[in-house]
């Protein structure tokens, strides 16, 4: 081959399209609260001569337009976090979407966007629902444990502030979902958590576990980070009181993405992927790292100022970081009969040691395998209500009868069905009866067969 030949294919290569996601952080790390756990506040020590946090306009508008061109699906997601980005003021979003706007073509655009909530206020939202952004809220919970951590620069509490921010949020009709951070002490309270989210209206939850390695001593996560056994018992926990009365009205994303890897979809979380490498971050001067985890030095892929976004994509280092994840995967977890769920997670999370003193074992593997192996016997059943055209909320009369419940048994033809889907119950599960089948954990088991 010619060496002309060869830096064609190399030019094809590296600008390839293929579905990739960036969180942009266009103010950088600067934040106006103080949390106790947050590991991006550092990341300002990366850029000692920066005096003002915000993505210059050339920058923004390279990286908007790069983006959109960049996908060939007809929508395009943008993701806009921080540190805190409702720093940059609302006028700053405005340029985001008149940008959008001017190189979207026929493309559709959607953008997510992360925030503390403290500084919402009738103008952001209105602006939010205008150009249909969905919110990111991060809220722990109640406000003996959201105060916990979640405090301003003066070490004061912002429970208050958040949620005023959401009630404007939900004032204006801006669609959002909550981000629930769970550490060493807010783990104990999985009920009073997850009611507390529901009752605030929070029907999209995310639940993400706080594991920092430790800087030294003998201990190898911070004392703040969950334990295996907290981060299980939680799931688990939570999940018990979703799959009795919340299936189709609450969506917990862990627990969706879950049921996706038991109907053998890929992951639409990087997290259980069999690879990663393509969720990464742009900072606010364009530097562009391999994952949101990673913005260390050794992991920055470039420049979008003199480098494609393409390019550093699909560039070797980012192909072999994506593929470091099944490759370095330690042999006890690819015997593991959860595998195929968990795909030993977040590298940035292994950090222990597996059998034999084989490293790279992840630090909440004990919590996953109990999570895993709980659900799988209503994963199981969901899977199999998908795939005969029925709906997965049919879990929740079949849990009922499981745990000798009640469900199914105090509904009269009439009344609301208890599966959620709002038809009568004569109209809805009343029409399949249930027959013995052999349950994934070995249990009886039921499973419903349409009435002839």
């Amino acid at each position: 081959m010619s060496v002309d030949m060869e830096k064609q294919n190399h030019a094809l290569h590296v600008e390839e399209k293929r579905p990739f996601h960036v969180i942009a952080k266009p103010g950088g790390a600067i934040c106006n609260l103080d949390c106790g756990y947050c590991f991006y506040l550092e990341k300002e020590k990366l850029y000692p001569q920066t005096r003002k946090w915000a993505m210059p306009p050339d920058i923004l508008e390279r990286f908007i337009k790069q983006k959109i061109e960049s996908d060939d699906a007809p929508t395009v997601h943008f993701a806009w976090q921080g540190g805190e980005p409702t720093l940059l003021g609302v006028d700053f979003f405005r340029r985001v979407v008149s940008l959008q706007k001017k190189y979207a073509g026929e493309k559709k655009i959607e953008n997510g966007f992360q925030t503390n909530g403290v500084l919402l206020n009738d103008e952001w939202c209105a602006f939010f629902r205008e150009n249909d952004f969905l919110i990111g809220l991060s809220v722990d919970g109640p406000r003996h444990v959201h105060d916990r951590y979640r405090v301003d620069k003066g070490q004061k509490p912002t429970f208050d502030k958040v949620m005023k921010g959401l009630e404007i949020l939900k004032r204006h009709g801006v669609a959002f979902n909550t981000l629930t951070v769970v550490h060493r002490d807010n783990a104990a309270f999985p009920v009073e958590i997850y009611e507390f989210l529901r009752k605030s209206g929070s029907i999209y939850m995310q639940f993400i576990p706080i594991v920092e390695p430790a800087s030294g001593g003998k201990a190898p996560v911070t004392e703040w980070s969950v334990t295996p056994e907290q981060w299980g018992d939680f799931l688990t926990t939570v999940f018990d009181v979703w799959v009795m009365r919340d299936v189709s009205r609450v969506y917990v994303q862990l627990f969706d993405v879950a049921l996706g890897r038991w109907l053998g979809l890929p992951s639409a979380l990087c997290l259980f992927a069999e690879q990663c490498g393509d969720a990464l971050a742009i900072e606010h001067n364009g530097d562009l790292y391999a994952c949101d985890h990673y913005v260390s030095p050794q992991y920055k892929l470039g420049n979008i100022a003199g480098q494609s976004l393409l390019s550093m994509v699909n560039s070797a280092r980012q192909r072999q970081f994506g593929r470091d994840k099944s490759e370095t995967l330690p042999e006890t977890c690819r015997q593991c009969e959860v595998l195929f769920a968990c795909n030993g997670e977040c590298p940035k999370n292994r950090l222990g040691q597996a059998s034999g003193g084989e490293e790279g074992l992840n630090y909440l593997c004990a919590g996953y395998k109990k999570f895993f192996r709980h659900i799988d016997p209503y994963m199981r059943f969901m899977a199999g209500e998908l795939a005969a055209g029925r709906p997965p909320a049919n879990v929740m009369v079949w849990a009922a009868e499981r745990a000798g419940g009640f469900a199914a048994r105090r509904a009269g033809a009439n009344d609301p069905c208890p599966c959620g889907s709002g038809l009568k119950y004569k109209k809805c599960c009343m029409k399949y009866k249930t027959t013995s089948v052999k349950g994934a954990d070995g249990g009886a088991g039921v499973e419903y067969g349409k009435v002839n």
